[in-house]
């Protein structure tokens, strides 16, 4: 397929709930920073609504702002929002992912495209 892009900033996992009282209950809750992701996520991605149902391989290319921020924090996001708009049925059917990181100060975003795995 194709390679996807989609700029802005990709918030971190673990970075991205927080705790908050419902009845009495402790819940998680996304961050306003993550809500407004996954919504420009939706509205920038080219697959919306393909629904892979079969086995894949993602090949993915973060640029951060800076050197920070940790590779790993971002890939659940990203797999998450992939399911959400509906590019993929479910993201246990991710069988391989690679992920570089890069530095890009004035203009962060992903780049990725998804493969049918060879079975």
């Amino acid at each position: 397929m194709e390679k996807q892009v989609i700029t802005g900033k990709c918030p971190s996992k673990s970075n991205s709930y927080k705790i908050v009282t419902v009845r009495g209950h402790a819940q998680l809750a996304k961050t306003p920073a993550l809500r407004k992701y996954e919504k420009d996520f939706f509205m920038q991605c080219g697959l919306r609504g393909r629904d892979i149902t079969g086995l894949f391989e993602i090949d993915l290319r973060v640029f951060y702002e800076n050197n920070r921020p940790d590779l790993d924090n971002c890939l659940k996001i990203i797999l998450d929002c992939l399911q959400q708009c509906k590019a993929i049925r479910n993201d246990r059917q991710c069988v391989k992912i690679t992920a570089q990181k890069f530095v890009s100060k004035t203009d962060p975003r992903i780049e990725f495209t998804i493969t049918e795995a060879m079975t």
